[in-house]
């Protein structure tokens, strides 16, 4: 099985929609003052560009309104592009899509995801039922996970990492091919085989995504462990990158492989071992590494875990890349904490029991939740008030309210440059 990602004409409801931010006392001026709703458009344009199409640069008219929603009583201007002739809706970001709701009234709620709080218990506490925070969730799954995050083409990392977390669909092995940057979770996708294959079409809706909001876009390296199916996917999607070997999971194999009776010459290998990884130049590097195999050698006994030290020795040339490159990463470290993000949630669900779209659905929305919910306050203090990691990568917000804010940073799904046909 492969999951695609969606092809232009087949996309997801809200690609002619246009979120910003108003307040909900002056949305009826915004309706009834056409001079006060071209203001504040305008404003609003000049101070978030990145949220319109790139067409309205050439000039808009308004173009009456929608139908007066039954859920909410709420109607929504149209506005057409000059150059193109595409209609678009102006929708408020107090408001959820579909008009399911105010936005401040399920932001409580949907925060409480972030943090695994079973849907049953959400709609106990709140009301509603759980299909409706299920289904709810999920909506955020339709958003561009890179177009959402990154607000501008030059804040797309150059350096990434990449990594599969295991889990299970309906029973049956799966895995989440993830990509991180700048600790913000760019993809995630489901791939039920493990192959370069299946990995590849994985990781391609994280490189759709990013071509869509930057066509040049080519990242300059990537960390990845050591399976060759993950290395081959990469450079099928992007040739030019460079593949840097994780020296964590060479470690890790040695830790793994560290009985009670090696306690003692582990501890002298992991030394040993970190003292090369902390090498200031290449030659120092590979210096380090060859003192560490001569040592390896002689001082441990023939073991498994003597044999993965070796195995780390014999790969320098692959962890010696980094040393030309300033900003790779030389560890999954990053991914690897956004994967136990995920597995949490994976536990507490039980994986996934419905179809792959849904479980694709799923997967996406959780990672919008992480890069937009509110950090810990002693990280907010740290990172002097910047409150989410896709905060602190474009910094800025359009809201206060953080689940406005990433409404607004869906506007249009994510996909502001690359617009369907005008009808």
């Amino acid at each position: 099985m492969k999951i695609q990602s969606q092809p232009q004409e087949k996309r997801h409801n809200g690609y002619k929609t246009i979120r910003f931010s108003i307040d909900e006392t002056q949305y009826a001026d915004f309706l009834h003052d056409r001079t006060f709703a071209r203001t504040y458009l305008d404003e609003a344009l000049t101070a978030h560009r990145e949220v319109f199409p790139d067409q309205i640069e050439d000039g808009y008219v308004f173009n009456g309104f929608t139908e007066v929603s039954t859920k909410l009583g709420l109607r929504q201007r149209r506005i057409r592009l000059k150059a193109t002739g595409e209609v678009f809706t102006l929708a408020p970001a107090f408001v959820l899509p579909y008009m399911r709701g105010k936005t401040e009234t399920v932001e409580t709620v949907v925060f409480l995801m972030r943090f695994h709080v079973p849907y049953w218990a959400l709609a106990y506490v709140f009301g509603q039922t759980e299909m409706y925070y299920y289904r709810l969730q999920c909506s955020l799954g339709h958003l561009s996970v890179v177009g959402t995050t990154v607000a501008h083409p030059e804040s797309l990392p150059g350096d990434l990492v990449a990594d599969e977390k295991h889990t299970r669909l309906c029973g049956e092995k799966a895995y989440v091919a993830m990509t991180a940057g700048a600790d913000c979770i760019l993809g995630a996708s489901l791939a039920t085989e493990a192959t370069e294959a299946a990995l590849a079409t994985a990781y391609s809706v994280f490189a759709e995504e990013a071509k869509a909001l930057d066509a040049d876009y080519a990242p300059e390296t990537v960390n990845t462990d050591g399976w060759k199916a993950t290395q081959n996917a990469w450079k099928r999607l992007f040739p030019q990158v460079v593949v840097i070997l994780c020296f964590l999971h060479g470690f890790l194999k040695i830790r793994d492989r560290a009985t009670k009776k090696l306690k003692g010459a582990f501890d002298q290998v992991s030394d040993k071992v970190w003292w090369a990884y902390r090498a200031e130049t290449k030659r120092q590097f590979a210096q380090r590494l060859r003192r560490l195999k001569e040592w390896a050698e002689v001082k441990l006994d023939p073991s498994p875990m003597k044999a993965h030290v070796l195995e780390l020795c014999a790969k320098r040339g692959a962890f010696i890349k980094s040393y030309d490159h300033v900003r790779a990463h030389r560890t999954s470290a990053m991914v690897d904490r956004l994967m136990k993000f995920m597995d949490r949630a994976f536990f507490m669900g039980q994986y996934f029991h419905g179809t792959e779209s849904s479980a694709e659905l799923r997967v996406r929305s959780l990672a919008l939740l992480w890069n937009f919910c509110p950090s810990s306050p002693q990280t907010v203090k740290k990172h002097h008030g910047q409150r989410s990691p896709a905060e602190r990568l474009n910094g800025k917000r359009y809201a206060d309210n953080w689940l406005e804010n990433l409404l607004i940073a869906g506007s249009m799904n994510g996909y502001r440059a690359h617009q369907q046909n005008p009808l």
